[in-house]
């Protein structure tokens, strides 16, 4: 008798996270990745049917309102997909007996803290958008206790739209690239939680009760502007153009939301209960271009 494979429904599917999923393999699992066409947080009175209509193990919530900026301007999409969606899909998960996987952010905290923020440090988002995230946690913990909501940091990948390939961008026409240098956190290459989630899923769907919240982010602390020297130092190794670098205080880049000033966040915890630490920036960065280089050429030969 053919064992059917057990279903992995990720919300969300042209995201940095999302599309990291679905690029890599997954042992005896079928992965459904549905957009905003299938299963749209903004309309949480459909996400029911979807659940049924797919019949998933678990759910890995990778979707969400992640305009930082344009939040600011925008609090309802924002809170409707990030608070309302959220809320809608963790009760229809709890209903059905679903765990449920819950990304969210470092934007939860103001970055006032002196060193790595724990999961247990007080949050207090400065924008709105950190505002509706930290109102899906809350809300995700409210509708049942099966669950795992990861925080994650500074996310790149060789999709979407990124700093990695801002800076890469930047690069083909400026000679001088400026960076904000007083701004800390952990660069996190969405592989690498794609890989560290994949991990824990079997666990999940064998009955490890590894649920609550936790940090899952690069394991290197940076800065903005450290974080674009290292880009361009693994550019300028694979013959790409490099422009020089020059350090800038955050108030000479001002944006319409408020970047917490230190978004380091301490992983101990989830090293601790579950054995899994993402790699440094460095190694991220590294492979990130070198999933990057051939569609650059492509595109420069076309």
């Amino acid at each position: 008798m053919t064992t059917v494979p057990a279903t992995v429904l990720v919300v969300g599917k042209s995201g940095q996270l999302a599309r990291s999923m679905a690029a890599r393999g997954w042992d005896g699992l079928d992965i459904v990745c549905l957009g905003r066409d299938e299963l749209d947080l903004a309309r949480p009175e459909n996400i029911p049917s979807r659940l049924e209509a797919h019949r998933p193990a678990l759910v890995v919530n990778a979707g969400a309102y992640t305009a930082v900026d344009k939040a600011e301007t925008d609090a309802a999409s924002a809170f409707a997909v990030n608070r309302d969606g959220a809320a809608a899909l963790a009760e229809a998960c709890a209903r059905a007996g679903i765990p449920l996987i819950h990304v969210s952010t470092d934007y939860v905290f103001d970055g006032t803290r002196k060193g790595a923020y724990c999961e247990d440090d007080a949050v207090s988002p400065l924008g709105v958008y950190g505002a509706s995230k930290l109102a899906g946690e809350e809300a995700v913990r409210a509708a049942g206790p099966r669950h795992m909501i990861l925080r994650t940091s500074w996310v790149y990948s060789p999709y979407g739209a990124n700093f990695v390939k801002t800076m890469l961008r930047l690069a083909e026409t400026r000679d001088e690239v400026s960076v904000v240098f007083d701004q800390f956190g952990c660069p996190s290459y969405a592989p690498d939680i794609a890989d560290a989630i994949a991990a824990l899923v079997p666990r999940l769907l064998s009955g490890e009760e590894i649920y609550g919240t936790f940090h899952m982010a690069g394991r290197d602390a940076t800065t903005w502007h450290d974080f674009a020297a290292g880009i361009f130092a693994e550019a300028g190794k694979r013959g790409l153009r490099v422009p020089s670098l020059k350090a800038i205080p955050t108030s000479d880049y001002p944006t319409p939301a408020k970047r917490p000033m230190n978004s380091r966040l301490d992983c101990a915890k989830l090293e601790a209960v579950t054995g899994l630490r993402l790699p440094g920036w460095e190694s991220g960065t590294g492979r990130c271009l070198d999933a990057l280089l051939p569609a650059r050429l492509e595109g420069a030969v076309s």
